[in-house]
């Protein structure tokens, strides 16, 4: 009898291991359908990979906000930062494969590599560049690399003005120009261009057959998702990003049925449906943490303690388990990928708005289940504190307003202010006289205008023609009553910096 009951006891411990969570099967649906009119967002598409099979998968709203297009699961959207899991994945590979090494410095196969700090110019290896470990702060120099009309070999060359915030090696900061370099290394070693190399290793072995690599795959696509961003609380459509420039850090579009391919890739240690599309190690390589990224403190995730970098992947701890994600955001998209490879299991989580935090509270939620955690919604919880800081941010934005809205006049003329300015990382900024408006252009970023309103003095409110750069306080620098630089800034999610341009006599 004794043994019958144990029998027993593990038959059914082996079915609640081995089953999915009653979350995604009787409650992911109505979650998703509620939580997206909670973020105001148009188009959503989310996956689950549950032990090699794909358990969900749908689309949801439509491909533009009040139209007719539905959204399903080869709708394409720009997934941004999971292209760096595909470059770390490319590289290891090419490790692998003994075409380099992953500790060779930058220098050995890029020559024209530099770096403001000499040392670390000359000692930079292609893991430091995948993973995030040179010196510079998280985004520094984005004002000028994202959405650049620019050369890789430009922004890659342009490092050496970039002065680092912190020593070489001594801190992680997230940094997109890093893994445009290591990827511009693959065509040194290989004479395949990063885009042609994803293309052959990567979207065809995987049957990813909608993703592309550059701007003209999602703009001249059809069943694409459009660009939205929540602008003073309203849905306002933007312009796809154009990061072709920085390709191997940022330019990929796919579809949730595509990246569901990439996961069942990943959780299978390199295999598809059988066939082997890259070597196990060469995946484990990408898991292996490199950089400690930041110690975790959160009452509301107490187990969750650590976070690292491997070769494009984050690499945490989640209440015992262990989890690798990635994320992306481009203008008008966050997307998520999320691994979890003892529990085999991952999801895949696109949206089509830049101000929402749903798609990390559904890959979270999606976390918990499979870590047999009691139901909370975190998509709630999070929107609770994405209110109130919009709330109070709203609030300083406002009275900003007000002041400009009395027409303050300027210390100086208008023309005082006109001219053209530059940033040793940058480059240059035009400032004219438009409709009795002072009006910024720039020279990487034609599509971007700023328009300034005096607050008084030498302060200007800046309203940047994309709302992605959000509406920014500008102050000009005067010397001996002339003009003698401005400093910018634009929205955190772009660059947290600010940028100080020197007016040319």
């Amino acid at each position: 009898m004794r043994t019958f009951l144990f029998v027993i006891i593990l038959l059914l411990y082996s079915i609640r291991l081995t089953a999915q969570p009653s979350f995604v099967k009787d409650s992911l649906d109505t979650y998703i359908n509620r939580e997206m009119q909670r973020w105001k967002i148009p188009a959503v598409a989310v996956s689950v990979v549950y032990k090699g099979q794909t358990v969900f998968m749908k689309g949801y709203g439509t491909t533009e906000a009040g139209g007719k297009e539905k959204v399903n699961e080869h709708t394409l959207f720009q997934v941004a930062s999971n292209s760096k899991a595909f470059t770390g994945t490319a590289l290891s590979l090419l490790d692998y494969r003994k075409q380099l090494s992953l500790n060779d410095r930058v220098k050995k196969h890029l020559p024209y590599f530099d770096l403001y700090d000499e040392y670390a110019a000359e000692n930079a290896t292609i893991r430091d560049m995948l993973c995030h470990r040179i010196g510079f702060q998280t985004f520094q120099s984005d004002f000028l690399n994202w959405d650049a009309r620019a050369t890789r070999y430009a922004l890659i060359e342009n490092m050496r003005n970039v002065k680092p915030v912190h020593p070489f090696r001594s801190r992680y900061g997230y940094c997109n120009v890093c893994f445009l370099t290591a990827g511009e290394i693959i065509p040194a070693v290989t004479d395949t261009s990063w885009d042609d190399f994803i293309k052959y290793h990567f979207f065809l072995p995987m049957g990813m057959n909608r993703s592309s690599t550059t701007y003209q795959g999602i703009t001249e696509a059809t069943n694409a998702a459009k660009p939205y961003t929540l602008f003073e609380n309203k849905l306002t459509r933007l312009d796809y990003a154009y990061i072709d420039a920085l390709g191997p850090a940022a330019s990929i579009n796919s579809s949730v049925y595509d990246m569901t391919q990439w996961v069942k890739t990943q959780l299978d240690t390199g295999r598809l449906d059988g066939k082997e599309i890259f070597p196990k190690q060469v995946i484990l390589n990408t898991w292996a943490a490199n950089m400690l990224v930041r110690s975790l403190n959160s009452p509301l995730f107490p187990y969750r303690t650590l976070s690292a970098y491997g070769l494009g992947w984050f690499v945490e701890d989640y209440y015992g388990r262990r989890v690798i994600k990635h994320g992306g955001g481009a203008n008008g998209f966050v997307t998520l990928t999320t691994l979890m490879p003892g529990e085999q299991a991952g999801f895949v989580v696109l949206t089509n708005t830049d101000v929402n935090e749903f798609y990390q509270a559904l890959s979270f939620q999606l976390t918990e289940a499979f870590a047999g955690l009691p139901y909370r919604n975190l998509s709630e919880i999070f929107y609770q504190n994405y209110a109130k800081e919009t709330e109070e941010h709203q609030k300083q934005l406002d009275s900003l307003k007000q002041i400009a809205a009395s027409n303050p006049s300027p210390a100086l003329s208008l023309e005082s202010y006109t001219g053209t300015f530059k940033n040793e990382v940058y480059g240059t900024m035009e400032i004219i006289i438009d409709k009795g408006m002072l009006v910024m252009s720039f020279e990487y970023h034609p599509r971007l205008k700023g328009k300034l309103t005096s607050l008084g003095e030498n302060d200007f409110l800046c309203h940047y023609s994309d709302v992605t750069y959000g509406i920014q306080k500008i102050t000009f620098e005067v010397d001996a009553n002339r003009i003698s630089a401005v400093t910018i800034k634009v929205n955190d999610f772009i660059d947290y910096m600010p940028y100080r341009f020197v007016k040319k006599e």
